[in-house]
């Protein structure tokens, strides 16, 4: 039996550096169907401070296209490629780009990005905030900012909201 493919699936392309938004309307004003997450910043300047919005990944947009399309979407001269995996761009499912969407409706919520792959049971060492300088083990993560950390100097867990930037991974010394 063969799976039959649907006649359009999102895909993420890479964009040129700071042009997500000249991309989005490029690719808006041919007809394409588009998405940009955006989240809201209150950037400080020297003289002023106010809201902007920046795209959520950087360097990254989402179109909805058939393979007919396919080629087409990519000629933009912000457009650096599609997003691959093994050479092929991998169709992203209607259901992420719209659990996506909902997510970043709630403007009251805070949205940051980690790349962090810190994993349950990893010897850490705070490098920032008010805890810099301990060392623990990582019990559980609960998001991106709070996790648990068993201090075996302490004798306790600490559940504590800190940013993960602020967190190295600490290598055993046998």
């Amino acid at each position: 039996m063969r799976a039959i493919k649907k006649p359009y699936a999102w895909h993420a392309i890479y964009t040129r550096s700071r042009a997500e938004k000249r991309l989005f309307l490029d690719l808006c004003s041919k007809s394409f169907e588009c998405y940009l997450p955006l989240k809201k910043e209150l950037r400080q300047w020297s003289d002023r401070t106010k809201w902007v919005e920046e795209p959520l990944i950087r360097s990254y947009l989402f179109v909805r296209v058939s393979e007919r399309e396919y080629y087409d979407a990519i000629n933009s001269r912000y457009a650096v490629g599609y997003v691959t995996f093994g050479g092929k761009a991998v169709p992203i499912p209607d259901c992420q780009i719209e659990a996506l969407r909902t997510f970043l409706q709630d403007e009251n919520r805070k949205v940051d990005l980690c790349q962090e792959n810190l994993q349950k049971g990893e010897l850490v060492e705070v490098v920032g905030g008010p805890l810099k300088g301990v060392q623990g083990e990582i019990l559980q993560i609960k998001g991106q900012n709070r996790i648990v950390i068993r201090f075996d100097s302490l004798g306790t867990c600490v559940y504590t909201d800190v940013a993960l930037h602020h967190l190295k991974q600490v290598q055993l010394v046998d």
